[in-house]
């Protein structure tokens, strides 16, 4: 007969914690890299610093985000390993925009009540997501909250660390007048938003397991679609077009999350300058089309919340335009030219101006045109 512990009767299981460990290890170890020292299960993970030594001057850079209210969408669904890539498009994608190559990454799981399968499987897609953006999974956390969540709710969240050389951190500093903007497409409507989006679908009645025509799937399974990961394709484009004797041609790139495809672009921008984005430049996929039609939503609004088919800016000189975009193509991701950037001073608007977001007190972003939808 097994014996039950105070701490299980309050709601703790350490066994099923445990269990969920010995689930995770195989995932987490495919995820390794030469500079990782030890194993799963330390109070710390190790990563040499010696790995730096080739660098002139190694800056660390590190973020740290989480999945949203996607995780419901999940749960709800009962598919727990893709929201891993979630997690790590919102981390590791934060890091790539300054130049920096992400190293490793931690996570943090709470839920209710520990189901160690459900916990490998959350696991697993991480793990997975970090072998995509090359970099390890270092270590976690996984806390039971009985009584602060229910038994099947959970939530997900992380950190990165990755190194960039400091004369090759990207930023607004570098960015001048005539700089193209580069978009590249999102799989969907990636890990922000979804307070809306659940809001809407909830109030039009519509189940997950709804088949939807414009998707070719079920509104679950197009909620679900993980995040695409930009990692690898932009330290393509920064390798690709580097050069030791001068500064590189991709001045900056932007990660469009939460706050929409102009605020985002914006916070990247210097003052005195202002890109203009043409919305007429490419089509929004069928989901964002749904959830404005579906709930009412005015365009100002959804541009101001969701990415509407742009997940990453690249902020370049004018002479590389077709080899970023040949770059993307290699990658089998869509890319096109977005818009440019101008003085302010000698620039007329031609739509709504967008300015300092995400208290970011620099450049701006005239959005203007029409949207094309499917």
């Amino acid at each position: 007969m097994t014996h039950e512990t105070a701490y299980a009767r309050a709601g703790v299981d350490i066994a099923a914690g445990d269990r969920a460990v010995e689930l995770m290890k195989e995932h987490v170890a495919g995820t390794r890299r030469p500079e990782v020292l030890g194993g799963l299960g330390g109070f710390a993970g190790f990563f040499d610093a010696a790995a730096f030594k080739d660098y002139r001057h190694p800056v660390l850079a590190t973020s740290t985000d989480g999945v949203g209210t996607k995780v419901d969408i999940a749960r709800r669904m009962k598919v727990y390993d893709t929201i891993g890539f979630d997690l790590m498009g919102m981390l590791v994608d934060d890091l790539v925009v300054v130049g920096a190559e992400p190293l490793f990454v931690t996570d943090y799981i709470s839920c209710g009540h520990v189901d160690p399968e459900v916990i490998a499987s959350i696991v697993k897609g991480i793990a997975q997501a970090c072998q995509k953006a090359g970099c390890a999974l270092l270590g976690g956390e996984t806390a039971e909250h009985p009584g602060l969540l229910a038994p099947d709710e959970f939530d997900v969240a992380g950190a990165t660390t990755g190194v960039v050389e400091r004369d090759e951190i990207l930023g607004p500093e570098r960015i001048a007048e005539g700089d193209a903007l580069i978009a590249v497409a999102s799989s969907g409507l990636h890990s922000n938003g979804y307070s809306l989006v659940r809001r809407v679908i909830e109030h039009a009645g519509w189940g997950l397991e709804r088949e939807v025509p414009e998707f070719g799937r079920t509104l679950g399974q197009e909620l679900l679609e993980p995040t695409r990961l930009y990692t690898r394709v932009c330290l393509a484009m920064l390798e690709t077009l580097s050069s030791p004797a001068a500064p590189g041609p991709i001045h900056a790139l932007s990660h469009i999350t939460g706050g929409g495809l102009a605020a985002n672009v914006a916070r990247v921008l210097p003052d005195g300058l202002i890109a203009d984005v043409d919305r007429s430049s490419w089509t929004v996929p069928p989901v964002f089309s749904t959830v404005r039609e579906l709930g009412s939503v005015p365009w100002e609004d959804l541009e101001g919340t969701l990415n509407l088919g742009v997940g990453m800016v690249a902020v370049v000189e004018p002479g590389v335009v077709d080899a970023v975009l040949r770059v993307a193509e290699g990658s089998d991701i869509p890319a096109w030219v977005l818009g440019e950037v101008h003085e302010a001073g000698k620039y007329e608007a031609q739509g709504r101006v967008v300015s300092g977001t995400k208290g970011v007190d620099g450049g701006a972003v005239d959005i203007h045109g029409t949207y094309r939808t499917a």
